[in-house]
């Protein structure tokens, strides 16, 4: 497989994922994966108000392009 086919393949897997940062639990979720840039976004106040339900402390999102290892990445120190 040449360079450019390994980087199509890389593109064609991604997808745009709304990247949530939490410090009480210390952890990074990942939600999606979403059609768009802007169906992410607009589903950032639910998994935030979900969240804040939970008593998460410090809730931060951002909507970014990729393709999340993992789901959930939380610090062993919680």
């Amino acid at each position: 497989m040449n360079l450019t086919e390994n980087l199509d393949r890389k593109l064609t897997n991604m997808s745009w994922w709304l990247e949530v940062f939490t410090t009480h639990p210390w952890c990074t979720y990942y939600f999606g994966a979403f059609e768009s840039l802007q169906e992410a976004a607009s589903a950032q106040d639910g998994y935030i108000e979900d969240l804040s339900a939970e008593n998460a402390g410090r809730i931060t999102a951002q909507v970014i392009w990729g393709n999340p290892r993992e789901l959930t990445i939380c610090s062993e120190e919680n």
